[in-house]
């Protein structure tokens, strides 16, 4: 079980979407797959050296990170490697003190490796693992082919043999777990090598006949390219096909996400003015029968205005609330409007009444058809127009008549008093 932090993960998902993206399909060998064998590598070689969770923590931050160089560069990929671990890290506030200790690291896995501490020589010795693993030939093998692709030179197998026998005759491990466990493991590789080399000896036909056989590879994998680069212009040609080019799609899904964040915003202005509306004449109201209502014996001429006054706030609260007051249809549905795009099933007042099943089906009938589905959308904006359109218009009576009302009653008063006093 690799350990798992968050510094960690954060790290895992940057590497993985880097070298998904930007590492060049040629890199049979130093890819994300490699990387991984490295960090499980790690894991278990960190662990058999006794390792704290926090230098553990350490090495397996600079395993993830240690080829991520080769997505720019071949040559000195390590100082690449370096450069972006700094970037990753100072992002996380790694402290700097274990952001040398993963520099350190990755410089380490540089060739010839020359580790000068215990956390450079667990990767130095998981970034080799491979040299003792079963599946040792099979990855030495997409080493070669990834060798022959940069540098555009054919290497014999027996060549590469040879090459690879003696670098593991020369390799050494660093860690304890390393030179007793894995040093076994790998010898058993270099045996190998030898029976195969020897094999190789006794066929004097085999390179030349290797060498033809290396060519029509890379040959097989420049047609391969060249068809995935067909297939790709194809789907690209369907899409477009498919998809009017004049059509600016991303312009109209913008425009109408711009119409419906307008009016809904509009609608909650106009809820707002109607409530402010429908507050200020209801203290009026209750100011009249609580205070005017009384005083009316003994001032009679305050009958009419305090009437007039009355007859605004009414009146003005009652618009208001029209303006505000929702209007639900009945919600329901049937499949024969969807069939003939009669109903608009973005507005909720059309399937409030409706099973969950029948408007996913709706809603998965609408997505199959883009002409609907746009249809569906302008007729949402349009009928979300009329709302607003309804509702301005009522409030606007209702601010009218609060306005010229007040005035009249007002002035009703200032009539009362000077020209029919008590």
């Amino acid at each position: 079980m690799i350990l798992q932090t968050e510094v960690l993960d954060r790290t895992q998902q940057f590497v993985e979407s880097l070298l998904n993206r930007q590492l060049p399909a040629h890199f049979t060998y130093h890819n994300l797959k490699h990387t991984k064998e490295v960090v499980a590598a790690a894991q278990v070689i960190g662990t058999r050296s006794q390792l704290s969770e926090h230098d553990l923590e350490t090495v397996l931050l600079a395993a993830w990170l240690h080829d991520t160089g080769y997505c720019f560069r071949i040559r000195e990929h390590e100082e690449e490697s370096i450069r972006l671990a700094k970037e990753i890290l100072t992002e996380q506030q790694v402290e700097e003190v274990r952001l040398n200790q993963v520099v350190g690291c990755i410089a380490a896995t540089r060739y010839p490796q020359q580790p000068q501490n215990i956390l450079e020589e667990v990767l130095c010795d998981a970034d080799m693992y491979h040299t003792a693993s079963e599946e040792y030939m099979e990855r030495a093998e997409q080493l070669r082919h990834e060798i022959m692709e940069i540098s555009k030179c054919v290497i014999s197998r027996r060549e590469w043999a040879q090459n690879n026998r003696e670098f593991l005759k020369n390799h050494r491990f660093f860690t304890e777990f390393g030179q007793t466990e894995m040093e076994v493991a790998k010898q058993k590789n270099a045996k190998k090598l030898k029976k195969m080399l020897k094999e190789m000896e006794e066929d004097y036909s085999e390179f030349p006949m290797d060498v033809e056989e290396t060519y029509k590879q890379i040959n097989r994998i420049d047609k391969d390219r060249e068809k995935e680069k067909d297939k790709e212009k194809q789907e690209k040609k369907k899409d477009k096909k498919k998809k009017d080019p004049n059509t600016p799609v991303r312009g109209i899904e913008t425009m109408f996400r711009t119409m419906s964040a307008n009016h809904l915003e509009l609608s909650s202005i106009a809820d707002n003015k109607a409530n402010i509306m429908i507050s200020i004449n209801s203290i009026i109201l209750s100011i009249i029968v609580s205070v005017l209502g009384r005083k009316l014996e003994e001032y009679p001429n305050f009958t009419i205005p305090t009437l007039i006054l009355t007859l605004v706030c009414l009146g003005t609260i009652i618009f208001a609330v029209l303006a505000t007051r929702p209007n639900v249809t009945s919600g329901i549905f049937t499949k024969e409007d969807v069939y003939k795009k009669r109903t608009n099933l973005l507005f909720f007042g059309n399937f409030h009444s409706m099973k969950l099943d029948d408007y996913e089906w709706g809603i998965k009938e609408m997505m199959k058809d883009s002409d609907y589905l746009y249809g569906s959308m302008i007729r949402d904006n349009y009928f979300l127009g009329k709302v607003l359109g309804k509702k301005y218009r009522l409030l606007r009576i209702a601010y009218t008549i609060f306005m010229f009302g007040l005035v009249v009653a007002i002035l009703s008063y200032g009539v009362a008093i000077v020209f029919f006093p008590v």
